[in-house]
């Protein structure tokens, strides 16, 4: 059979019609077939009514070419644009390559059913070679999108895992930067004190504390090393525990630090009951809250730290988020550091602040440890003086709760 006589072929027609005319319903059982396969809540899956109007659209491209192979799916048809933006909302919602194949596998499988279904009330004459002919059409076009919005979203997966690369070169030459510099304060205070008369015995302490100072800080990048490389594994290994419990963790493992300094850390009422993961947010509010308690005000006659939390948006819906706040009545931030607050290296009081410890790198190892989970770190600096340090999460998924 020539492809002039399928063109031809009156069946097609009747098909794309009917497949044109029931498009809201092949909408609606695709909607439900993939929410029932991921743990999203079904409104999440086309979260908004611009995006939901798409599928009808990629519904009438698909007809198109079934009705008419003429009518050829190229990349300036309105449909690859739509099959693109899927593409792109699947990249966001943290799919994999395989449920977008799997996805388009479920919609060809829809239209495959309701179309052979439909074909045996439709009176027209038909060769089994036209029908089969049919059935490659619809196959082609289904194929071609799914190609499209595989290879969007691909592209998109291939330029963060490009930009994470690059920050991972530029974390890893800091870090190396910084214990090299550590390692060498340890061995040059210890050579020092191993050669006999080089120090006097009132000196001794100073290069004791030096020892002692650097072995901790590199102790403490280390355990902010380990933290990061657990958010690495799959989310669904990790361990998840309440917000509440997170932050009472942090208050009690800082307990000693803050007594010492004076500042009271407490927890506020309405931390919402919500499940986090335990590795990034223990990390994150252990770098705020001793921050927080290094730099408190030594002229207020009470120092405090308060953690608190809120649920911004629905769960299960799109851009619902969890923020986390450690608010302070400290030193605050100057004004001309606070944009380079999350650099790494930055201290905002080095030149001004004696006998803090630190290394700068915090609140870099913040950012990057919510931004690895889809979340965002920032700090606001409220009229009344202190400041007040933040951090987002993304709600978790149904299957995560």
């Amino acid at each position: 059979m020539s492809l002039d006589t399928a063109r031809e072929c009156p069946l097609a027609g009747v098909l794309a019609e009917r497949m044109r005319g029931a498009r809201e319903e092949l909408t609606r059982r695709w909607l439900e077939r993939i929410a029932a396969r991921v743990s999203i809540d079904p409104n999440h899956v086309f979260p908004t009514d611009a995006i939901l109007d798409h599928v009808p659209l990629l519904m009438d491209g698909i007809a198109d070419y079934l009705e008419d192979p003429a009518n050829e799916i190229t990349s300036d048809v309105p449909v690859v644009a739509k099959a693109m933006e899927l593409g792109e909302l699947r990249h966001s919602q943290g799919f994999d390559a395989y449920e977008i194949m799997k996805e388009y596998e479920i919609l060809g499988g829809i239209l495959f059913s309701y179309l052979s279904r439909v074909v045996e009330a439709v009176p027209e004459p038909c060769e089994k070679g036209e029908l089969l002919e049919c059935g490659h059409r619809l196959f082609r076009a289904v194929a071609i999108i799914q190609q499209t919005t595989t290879n969007h979203y691909l592209r998109l997966a291939n330029e963060r895992l490009k930009e994470r690369e690059e920050r991972l070169r530029l974390f890893n030459r800091a870090m190396a930067h910084e214990f090299k510099n550590r390692i060498g304060t340890v061995l040059g205070a210890a050579d020092v004190l191993l050669t006999p008369g080089a120090v006097p015995p009132e000196q001794m302490p100073r290069f004791h504390r030096m020892i002692a100072k650097s072995g901790r800080d590199m102790h403490n990048t280390l355990e902010n090393l380990l933290a990061l490389s657990r958010l690495e594994t799959d989310a669904r290994q990790q361990r998840h525990i309440g917000l509440r419990q997170a932050a009472a963790e942090v208050a009690r493992q800082l307990r000693e630090a803050s007594d010492a300094r004076g500042v009271e850390v407490r927890l506020a009422e309405d931390i919402p009951n919500v499940e986090v993961n335990a590795a990034a947010v223990e990390l994150c509010l252990t770098n705020y809250v001793s921050n927080a308690v290094k730099y408190a005000d030594p002229a207020k006659t009470s120092c405090w730290v308060e953690i608190s939390g809120e649920v911004q948006g629905t769960p299960g819906k799109e851009g619902c988020r969890i923020i986390v706040r450690v608010r302070d009545n400290g030193l605050g931030v100057p004004p001309e550091a606070r944009e380079q607050l999350f650099s790494r290296f930055f201290r905002a009081h080095a030149e001004t602040i004696a006998g803090v410890e630190g290394t700068g790198l915090g609140l870099s190892i913040v950012r990057e440890t919510v931004e690895a989970i889809g979340g965002d770190a920032w700090a606001e600096f409220p009229d009344e003086g202190g400041s007040a340090f933040c951090f987002s999460l993304p709600c978790r998924r149904g299957q995560d709760k």
